[in-house]
């Protein structure tokens, strides 16, 4: 039959089974028979009177011809239609199993395709609450540095303003002793650890940025997770019975700038492999912080002990030496004071000579006027020109004495003066560093405030 082959040859594809066998055997159709007329020539007269009936009709045995090729061909085609019934239901049930399969493994990739997303946005959200968790205590150390930079503030004020005080002391205590040595070493301390800690506040700052930025690009990636999750989960819920679907021929395609299962899932792990990174180094930086809060905390106790220490030992020092310039003064004054009774005692006896002075002089005097011979050397006027010398030496010696005795006490009125100044300039150093500095010392922040505490 014609077609025959090529639907056999289709259907051979498309079924899973051998077609029906025919009900009907096909049989040979029988041969054409072509008759010739006799008497057909131009010089005949034979069949003129019939010729145009003749003409118009088929043969019989073309008639019957016809009526077995119409059988034969609505045999056929019933033939054909009852295996293209058969072909057809069984095309249409293996497509409905082929959709329905189709459709099972889409949904159970689908369900897959879930649970990958869900486990990223799962490790992204944790990796957000670890990221917030840690800006959190960054920022609480960084509270801490920011309060332990202004703690240091009064130290460094306590310090300067011990220097200037120390500065009005008087000669000669206006020296380059110990305690100004730990107070420069102190100031010097305190400067150091104020640059110190400006420079870990920036440091802490960009890690709080960095960690910003990293939970920023997870917060993107998670959102980005929980709206594909939505839509993947809502198509996966789509059925045949659903009333919201429709055809959209376009989106059978591939776009361009899709991403692949590796590349998707590297994206989401060096997203959380950045931000673990930052993560742990602003944990690094908390116990950096931790360690240089504690240390300087201590090296500030620890200087301003040394300085508190330098003070005391100063001041007992200076009490000390005022005792002594004290005492000094003490034993200056009573020697002044004897040295003035001698003075007294001196000018007395200088005067005490005098009488004996007078009567020597005036017996010499008087014996000038003898007469003549009796103007003579006689062992009396040898005596008293004896007399006489001697009380003049015994008056140039205690009027010498006098001046020494004098010049003495000039002295120990300059020594007194000098002892009762310096007394005074010590008073004035002890008053400057007991009175002044140290009392000033005593707000100095306690540990827990130059620690950031508080």
């Amino acid at each position: 039959p014609a077609g025959g082959p090529s639907a056999m040859a289709q259907a051979g594809v498309l079924l899973t089974k051998e077609p029906a066998p025919q009900a009907v055997p096909a049989s040979d159709l029988p041969v054409k028979v072509c008759e010739v007329a006799l008497n057909t020539g131009p010089d005949s007269s034979s069949g003129l009177a019939t010729a145009g009936f003749r003409t118009a009709k088929y043969l019989l045995p073309e008639w019957r011809r016809s009526n077995s090729d119409l059988y034969h061909k609505a045999f056929t085609g019933c033939e054909q239609a009852e295996r293209g019934r058969a072909e057809a239901k069984e095309l249409a049930e293996h497509a409905a199993a082929t959709a329905q399969r189709a459709q099972q493994d889409s949904t159970a990739t689908l369900g897959q395709r879930l649970q990958d997303i869900y486990f990223w946005k799962a490790e992204l959200q944790k990796e957000i609450e670890d990221l917030d968790a840690e800006t959190g205590l960054l920022a609480a150390q960084k509270l801490r540095l920011e309060k332990a930079l202004d703690a240091t503030k009064v130290p460094y004020a306590i310090a300067t303003d011990n220097l200037q005080c120390r500065e009005r002391r008087q000669p000669p205590d206006l020296v380059s002793d110990e305690v100004e040595r730990e107070l420069l070493k102190e100031a010097e301390l305190i400067r150091n650890i104020q640059e110190l800690l400006k420079r870990t506040l920036t440091q802490a700052g960009n890690q709080m940025r960095l960690l910003r930025d990293h939970k920023e690009v997870c917060e993107m990636d998670w959102s980005d997770k929980v709206e594909t999750y939505n839509i993947d989960d809502k198509c996966g819920r789509y059925s045949n019975q659903s009333t919201n679907i429709q055809f959209h021929p376009s989106s059978v395609k591939f776009e361009e700038s899709a991403s692949t299962p590796e590349t998707w899932a590297k994206f989401s792990h060096d997203n959380i492999y950045r931000a673990e990174r930052e993560k742990l180094a602003s944990i690094n930086l908390r116990a950096l912080i931790d360690n240089i809060l504690h240390d300087v905390s201590e090296d500030l106790r620890m200087q301003c002990a040394a300085v508190n220490e330098a003070f005391a030992k100063r001041c007992e020092e200076l009490d000390d030496t005022k005792h002594k310039l004290e005492h000094h003064l003490k034993k200056i004054l009573k020697e002044i004071g004897d040295q003035e009774a001698n003075i007294a005692a001196l000018k007395e006896a200088i005067r005490d000579k005098e009488a004996p002075m007078k009567v020597a002089q005036t017996r010499l005097y008087g014996r000038s006027f003898r007469p003549n011979i009796e103007l003579c050397r006689d062992e009396a006027q040898f005596r008293l020109v004896s007399e006489a010398e001697e009380l003049t030496e015994s008056i140039e010696s205690l009027k010498k004495k006098l001046l020494e005795s004098e010049q003495s006490l000039r002295n120990l009125e300059d020594t007194r003066m000098d002892l009762e100044k310096e007394i005074a300039v010590k008073m004035n150093s002890i008053f400057i560093d007991r009175q002044k500095c140290m009392a000033h010392r005593t707000r100095y922040p306690v540990v827990l405030k130059l620690a950031g505490y508080q």
